[in-house]
């Protein structure tokens, strides 16, 4: 399995906590930067957060800093999303993805991610 699998979506209300997994291949994704991207409805897919290959280093959109929080366990093959105090217009659909890439100096680009999930739904009610 190349790609990436996310869970954990749900609904929550908002203030509330989800973490949200992703399974990836060991293949594609040792040595490799992980992302996490979302799409509200109607609306853009964008950047939340990524973690470096080694796990050192991590970026954060503004609207999500301070809140989410990415991890990565290499043992498992899997990267995390925390996402606490979480509000209404975080509601998407969160995608994990695996980059080209162990590290780089912009992680906000799509086209460096080739393998994509499917998607968890995350709905936080007001």
């Amino acid at each position: 399995q190349v790609q990436p699998a996310e869970s954990g979506g749900g609904l929550v209300q908002a203030g509330g906590s989800l973490r949200l997994s992703c399974a990836a291949s060991g293949r594609t994704f040792r040595n490799r930067a992980m992302g996490w991207f979302r799409q509200a409805p109607g609306k853009e897919r964008d950047f939340v957060a990524a973690i470096d290959s080694s796990g050192g280093r991590t970026d954060y959109a503004d609207s999500v800093k301070g809140r989410f929080t990415i991890s990565r366990d290499d043992a498992k093959d899997a990267v995390y999303l925390q996402m606490d105090s979480l509000k209404p217009e975080d509601t998407a659909i969160y995608y994990c993805a695996t980059s080209l890439y162990a590290s780089s100096a912009w992680y906000r680009r799509e086209g460096d991610y080739p393998y994509w999930g499917q998607g968890t739904q995350v709905t936080v009610s007001s």
